[in-house]
């Protein structure tokens, strides 16, 4: 009996998640059959591991900024922080002798410290986040400018360190490991948890939340500082896959994560948003990268096609928010 209601359950979960994404499953499906068709090689092993590595790069940063649209916010700092991390990382262990362990947590906990600040600053002083994390866009991209000097930090000939982000599990990259651990943990936090339906509730109408009472400043802070954790680990994956930390990696980041995130049917108006639509987001924005790059298509394309696609979203979006609202 037991195992007939696991799997009705199953079963309906899966219809559920066809029926609320089919439109951009659909999308997913065109652009998989476009880029077979006109992009040399792209259903080769080697081509697909390379999307799934770039996705899973996108993932951890757009992970962050979904929880932070869910709340009616944004996260800008993403790519900056990641440089920051990864040039933080090396420097540790290339220049400073900490040991790579330790230097690895540095980078992580660099990031979460930023997060924190935006978290604070954004629930304390009521700053809107565009302008908090701009802001600390600006900081964290010359403070990692001003540490490498520069230029990149080469880490020299650490495996260990390597591994981070050029290693497998069998012929699946690290990287997409982690970044199916990250999602798991981000659909259980958000859909499980008394906290991820705190952060829904906060996102959909604030004043409701605080009435309810929930601590209104404390899942903003929360929140951020996730986001800020996962661009720290972001710029650790990152280091480690370019054997470098480099101050200008990461420029344009921000964009393709709230790209995935608006895609995958997160509402800028907050309170809605799901981790199996901003899977689909990831895939197809990393899809348009790899597909393009395939096609020999002039790599300025995509940053239009981004931008199109984001604005494209908001309006449906923004339609589908006039009906809701009609509807009441």
């Amino acid at each position: 009996m037991n195992k007939k209601k696991s799997q009705s359950y199953v079963g309906r979960a899966v219809k559920d998640y066809f029926t609320q994404n089919w439109g951009i499953l659909l999308g997913l499906l065109i652009l998989c059959v476009i880029f077979s068709v006109f992009g040399n090689n792209f259903l080769t092993q080697k081509n697909i591991l390379n999307l799934l590595r770039t996705c899973a790069t996108n993932c951890f940063l757009a992970i962050g900024v979904q929880m932070a649209i869910i709340l009616a916010g944004i996260d800008l700092t993403g790519g900056a922080l990641a440089a920051l991390s990864g040039v933080m990382t090396v420097a540790a262990f290339q220049w400073w002798g900490f040991p790579v362990q330790i230097a690895v947590i540095l980078g992580v906990a660099i990031g979460a410290v930023i997060g924190l600040l935006n978290g604070v600053i954004i629930a304390y002083t009521g700053i809107h986040p565009f302008v908090v994390t701009l802001a600390m866009q600006s900081f964290c991209r010359g403070t990692a400018y001003l540490v490498a000097n520069g230029s990149p930090v080469t880490a020299y000939g650490n495996a260990g360190f390597a591994k981070i982000g050029q290693g497998s599990l069998g012929p699946v990259p690290l990287p997409v490991v982690y970044m199916i651990i990250f999602l798991i943990l981000d659909y259980f936090f958000l859909n499980k948890s008394q906290t991820g339906r705190h952060i829904y509730a906060v996102g959909g109408n604030e004043v409701s939340a605080r009435f309810s009472g929930i601590n209104v400043k404390k899942i903003k802070i929360l929140v951020w500082t996730i986001s800020g954790t996962l661009a720290g680990f972001c710029g650790v994956v990152l280091a480690s896959r370019l054997a470098s930390g480099q101050p200008s990696t990461g420029e344009g980041y921000e964009t393709d994560a709230i790209a995935a995130a608006v895609l995958g049917g997160t509402s800028f108006f907050g309170g809605t948003g799901s981790v199996g639509g901003l899977l689909i987001g990831v895939l197809i924005i990393g899809l348009i990268s790899n597909g393009l790059n395939l096609m020999h298509v002039n790599s300025y394309w995509q940053y239009v096609l981004k931008g199109i696609i984001i604005i494209a979203a908001v309006y449906v979006d923004m339609v589908k928010q006039k009906k809701q609202n009609a509807a009441k």
